[in-house]
């Protein structure tokens, strides 16, 4: 059976500067704080250079959906403060590539996601699902920008 990739866009508007927003999103073991919903647990396992460049972080997710999800991000690319790439493998694998751009007072983050599901279930059901795998991707990714957005709140 061909694996199904999906391939998702995200963008964010938020009160702050790209260099806090780059901070925030440069700590994925800090998500299970002001993401939690979905970043259940995140673990270093390799940290990377100065830069974060080959830091791997293990990461236990979920989204509304009834599972979770076991996976690997590596930062593959960092062009600070405005961008970072990661590159997946575990139950999902693919590339996320997050870009941060300053607008006047706020900053706007795309999140471009392609990523095939690698975890059983979702390999048998992602033909049927499809629009239900997007609902519970968009669902996680709305619970991320009210949690970033709470964070430079509190800045």
């Amino acid at each position: 059976m061909k694996r199904k990739e999906f391939h998702f866009q995200t963008t964010w508007k938020v009160e702050g500067s790209v260099e806090q927003v780059y901070d925030i999103l440069s700590e994925p073991v800090d998500f299970v704080d002001w993401w939690p919903e979905v970043y259940l647990e995140v673990d270093e396992i390799k940290p990377g250079n100065q830069d974060g460049v080959g830091r791997v972080v293990k990461l236990l997710t979920k989204g509304k959906l009834p599972y979770t999800l076991n996976w690997q991000a590596e930062c593959v690319e960092v062009e600070k403060p405005n961008c970072i790439v990661i590159k997946a493998e575990g139950d999902l694998v693919g590339r996320g590539e997050w870009l941060i751009t300053q607008i006047g007072e706020f900053v706007e983050v795309n999140y471009d996601w392609t990523v095939v599901a690698n975890k059983p279930c979702m390999k048998l059901l992602s033909p049927i699902l499809k629009k239900v795998f997007e609902y519970n991707h968009n669902w996680a990714m709305k619970k991320g920008e009210e949690g970033l957005k709470e964070k430079l709140f509190s800045f």
